[in-house]
């Protein structure tokens, strides 16, 4: 345990961010599992509903530097592929 009083902060803040930062990425873990529910039962209108709100928080964490730019990107690419190819093979 540190001594200094900016070093106390310091781990309290870090612990608090962490802890939010967790949050956010089990929201998003918990939204990719739901899109990938919906096209693994080939449910195009429920996917349709869900991509734009995943690549919402996707983007949100992104942003708040939780997730790396391209990761986010990357991200967002696998998830609108697998749409793409469900609406595909639906022809």
């Amino acid at each position: 345990m540190p001594n200094i009083k900016s070093a106390k902060k310091r781990v309290l803040v870090s612990i608090k961010k962490k802890e939010q930062n967790k949050m956010i990425k089990s929201e998003i873990k918990t939204a990719i599992k739901k899109y990938r529910a919906a096209i693994s039962e080939r449910n195009i209108s429920l996917a349709e509903q869900l991509l734009p709100q995943t690549v919402s928080l996707i983007d949100s964490a992104a942003s708040k530097g939780i997730y790396h730019k391209k990761n986010a990107s990357n991200k967002q690419a696998n998830l609108s592929r697998a749409l793409y190819q469900l609406k595909t093979a639906q022809q």
